[in-house]
């Protein structure tokens, strides 16, 4: 149980670095025609091609869960690391950040300002060269002033 839990846990911190990974080398690379949607003015549309890392992303940790569940355990702590990392990815991206489901929460706290902030930044390059910020649950502060020396 321990390990399993240490397993979910390495995995949900692990997908942070393998989405920055991906959306800096890959999206910004050559799946840039599938991602450049996401970087364009919204259209009303409910879906746009960038959803569809989505879907790419969710098949390894379906079938990691189908595999935990039929005889591999360790498979079931990282399918479902994978998918509460999804979870989190969702809730803060497409939730929070680009309100694709309504709300009216506003983030307070200085770290739910700074991703927020680092990745309306990112959105601000309209070309897959000279983004910033690639991550997606941390960001580096670099929009806050700096300390003024004594």
């Amino acid at each position: 149980m321990l390990l399993g839990t240490a397993l979910f846990l390495a995995t949900f911190a692990g997908m942070e670095a393998a989405a920055y990974l991906m959306h800096r080398y890959l999206m910004h690379g050559p799946l840039w025609l599938l991602h450049e949607s996401h970087h364009r003015p919204r259209q009303n549309a409910w879906f746009e091609l960038n959803d569809l890392f989505g879907i790419f992303f969710a098949i390894p940790s379906i079938l990691l869960i189908y595999a935990g569940t039929h005889g591999h355990p360790m498979a079931l702590a990282v399918g479902l690391g994978m998918t509460a990392y999804g979870l989190a990815y969702f809730t803060f991206h497409d939730v929070i950040v680009h309100r694709r489901v309504r709300h009216s929460w506003a983030p307070r706290g200085a770290y739910m300002r700074r991703i927020v902030r680092a990745h309306l930044v990112h959105h601000k390059t309209l070309t897959k060269e000279g983004a910033v910020s690639f991550g997606f649950l941390y960001a580096p502060d670099l929009w806050s002033p700096a300390p003024r020396s004594a």
